[in-house]
């Protein structure tokens, strides 16, 4: 204990005189806001470190390294899976927001490469210019949300239901290692080398995409790029039970058409309405206009918008929203056709294609959804299953949620469902609980006051949490049977203990070898 007490004290004084104070916390509400994520608190972090540069990030790694002393690197803070909050004492947190520059932006080779600490929103805008994007190009929180937190955890949204997620778009990643031994994998890592191609020998790149920052610090990431599509078209369908719905998002996957395809069940649809102003909010509107390319097509689509209001989806079932992109016009409207042919031959209604053409005007719009429209705490749980048991997933939760049913109600606890594509292959099935509980200064922080003080504030309410923790514990059990993958897996998916014995023991040795003290991350995945 002593020893560890002089560590600390130590690499907090060094720290200091690296990173500086705006570089360096150690007062207890910065410590205590880094160590919560949206459904949990950890234990207090021993101190916040915010790098500016690569150099920077490495000599607070290799100043931790020699001491032993473990660094849980943080991106936007998105998480609700425990995923770099400390699970023991005497845990930093390596903050990587401050990394947050645009590298390099190669037209001719087209690739970009980034900081760890570019958030999706930003790239995306420096991107803009040059009529170039990532082929993933971030998630619904990319406002927040970090390109290297993105990478750690993988993502679902936009541009996933044709490229798949985070990792897929990933041509090389400038990554540090526990010891502060820089890497550069694929080509960047050739001796002068760019960071062109990804497969060249084995794929070091894969090891650090989705492994919860668990075996090395992100430091820089390159994607290749793609043109921005000429041409998009939007549509929306109305199902009248859940599973004409679930079949038909199966039935579109299959046919590799749409870059984005997204489904509500009533309760979600309910809530998202309620707590977005985004359909009345005249900058959304004025975005939708701007994108059409023309001013001509741009009223007419605005104006779309504008008459259908909210109404439409007052009394809305089940809600699927596609989204086409390409080329040209004529080729995205014939992709488009197939893809309502497949929605009424699944028992579908048109309806106004409102939604899914406002997120795309605005796509990455403020995080207002981290709490319900009244100022109740939100909280999702996902996972991905094969196509053809999306449907039969999303009825065994709901199944579990009915037989919770009094439960669920008798706490004021509304659950509600968002599916959606990733590639051909993964059917996404997040399903989210809202509850009036208290709120902590990471919901402040994300939602800010201007919104905060529209909202009710709710007592702390420890017992109907504890019902949506079991709920939680009903939707992992029914993923596990479906033998479910997941992303940001933290501390709450179970996979440690669903690997084979073998896999599992290979995934020890590399991170031995990266990381032979345990101390990136320790606990995330199971490890260390």
């Amino acid at each position: 204990m002593a020893d560890d007490l002089k560590s600390m004290s130590d690499i907090n004084g060094v720290l200091k005189q690296q990173l500086g104070d705006e570089g360096f916390k150690d007062d207890q509400a910065s410590r205590e806001f880094m160590s919560q994520d949206i459904w949990a608190k950890g234990e207090t972090a021993a101190f916040v470190a915010a790098p500016k540069t690569v150099e920077e990030m490495q000599e607070a790694i290799r100043a931790a390294h020699a001491r032993g002393i473990s660094l849980n690197p943080r991106g936007g803070g998105m998480s609700y899976t425990k995923a770099y909050i400390p699970d023991r004492e005497n845990v930093g947190i390596l903050d990587t927001t401050k990394l947050n520059q645009i590298v390099e932006i190669n037209t001719e080779d087209m690739y970009v490469t980034v900081q760890a600490g570019v958030t999706w929103a930003q790239l995306y805008d420096a991107l803009k210019p040059h009529n170039l994007r990532t082929p993933f190009w971030g998630p619904l929180s990319g406002l927040t949300s970090t390109v290297g937190g993105g990478l750690s955890q993988n993502n679902a949204f936009f541009g996933a239901g044709k490229y798949g997620t985070t990792g897929d778009s990933v041509l090389s990643v400038t990554v540090i290692l526990a010891d502060g031994t820089l890497v550069r994998t694929g080509t960047a890592g050739n001796k002068n080398g760019k960071p062109f191609w990804r497969h060249y020998g084995p794929d070091l790149t894969g090891l650090f995409c989705g492994d919860c920052g668990t075996l090395g610090y992100k430091a820089e990431i390159t994607f290749r790029l793609i043109p921005t599509p000429k041409a998009e078209d939007w549509a929306s369908f109305e199902f009248k039970t859940r599973d004409e719905c679930a079949n038909a998002m199966a039935a579109m996957m299959r046919e590799d058409i749409a870059c984005e395809i997204f489904g509500f069940d009533p309760n979600l649809t309910k809530v998202r309405m309620a707590r977005a102003s985004v359909l009345s909010d005249a900058k959304a509107l004025s975005n939708v206009i701007r994108k059409q390319g023309s001013l001509l097509k741009g009223l007419k689509e605005g104006a779309k918008v504008a008459l259908a209001g909210r109404g439409f989806m007052d009394e809305a079932d089940y809600t699927l929203h596609v989204m086409v992109e390409g080329r040209s016009a004529a080729g995205v409207r014939e992709d488009m056709a197939d893809l309502k042919a497949i929605a009424k031959a699944n028992g579908a209604k048109e309806i106004e294609n409102s939604i899914p053409k406002i997120i795309r005007a605005n796509p990455f719009g403020p995080l207002t959804s981290i709490l319900g429209p009244h100022g109740e705490r939100w909280v999702p749980i996902h996972g991905i299953v094969p196509v053809s048991e999306g449907p039969a997933t999303w009825a065994e939760i709901e199944a579990g949620f009915d037989a919770m049913r009094d439960e669920l109600d008798a706490h004021d606890i509304l659950t509600g469902y968002l599916v959606t594509s990733l590639g051909t292959t993964g059917y996404l099935i997040e399903p989210v609980f809202l509850w009036p509980e208290e709120i902590w200064p990471i919901h402040e922080d994300t939602v800010g006051p201007d919104i905060l003080k529209k909202l009710p504030r709710h007592e702390a309410k420890p017992e109907a949490t504890a019902v949506v923790e079991k709920a939680r514990q009903v939707v992992l059990d029914a993923f596990t049977n479906h033998g479910a993958a997941h992303f940001q897996i933290g501390r709450t998916y179970p996979y440690k203990t669903g690997r084979s014995p073998e896999t599992w023991a290979l995934l020890d040795a590399i991170k031995a070898a990266v990381d032979e003290k345990g101390i990136i991350n320790p606990g995330a995945l199971g490890l260390g």
